[in-house]
């Protein structure tokens, strides 16, 4: 494994373990609205992607921004409500953010989450400073799997993508983070190992949380 010059992180899933609270969530949300559960099909196609193409996806129509901007802030208002007091890092993650600091290396966040889920769950876990370069998928032309949001995290950190290290849980983000021209670790939160091996564009190393890769990484 390269030692980058920038770490890039997903956030949900990534960061924080918190799929299943999103899925809690998401369960009061398609009891409200009649939506079937979530099967493991589906959160491959879904996990990663922006709201305004989640919920079309979804409801299986088309919808007007103002559509889909309602039923975002019904279930992400859902998940910060089910989510208070029960968010925690993954395992090693302050360790790999103390030593990526001290080696020099810069730090960012490319999230497909919108900004109050942002700010909810990195205020939940004490780490609202230790990303100083925050870039979400709503502020860039194209969300995951499309690059963009990798690229303009590489972009603000001044730091080749190929130099750029990317965490994902996401096969999605996988792709995305691939796309850019950058390395990446999944991270085994949502999706095993195995399942990360049999993907056509698949991490360059899967680990269980961040104690795992910083056993393998040596930094």
């Amino acid at each position: 494994m390269i030692r980058p010059r920038a770490v890039v992180f997903d956030l949900d899933g990534t960061v924080v373990d918190n799929m299943a609270l999103h899925a809690e969530a998401f369960a009061e949300f398609a009891r409200r609205h009649g939506l079937p559960p979530l099967t493991s099909e589906d959160r491959a196609k879904t996990d990663g992607r922006r709201n305004s193409e989640i919920f079309p996806l979804l409801f299986g129509r088309e919808m007007t921004r103002d559509e889909w901007l309602a039923y975002e802030d019904e279930k992400e208002g859902l998940y910060r409500e089910v989510s208070k007091g029960r968010i925690a890092p993954v395992a090693g993650l302050t360790t790999l953010l103390d030593r990526a600091v001290e080696l020099g290396m810069a730090v960012a966040l490319a999230t497909s989450a919108p900004a109050l889920n942002v700010a909810h769950t990195l205020g939940e876990v004490g780490l609202r400073d230790r990303f100083p370069v925050i870039v979400r998928g709503d502020q860039v032309g194209r969300g995951k799997p499309a690059p963009d949001v990798f690229i303009e995290a590489s972009r603000l950190v001044d730091v080749p993508a190929e130099e750029c290290l990317v965490f994902e849980d996401a096969p999605i983000g996988v792709v995305a983070a691939r796309a850019a021209g950058m390395p990446v670790v999944g991270l085994t939160t949502t999706f095993s190992a195995e399942y990360f091996r049999a993907l056509d564009v698949a991490p360059d190393l899967a680990c269980r949380d961040f104690h795992e890769f910083l056993s393998l990484a040596a930094w």
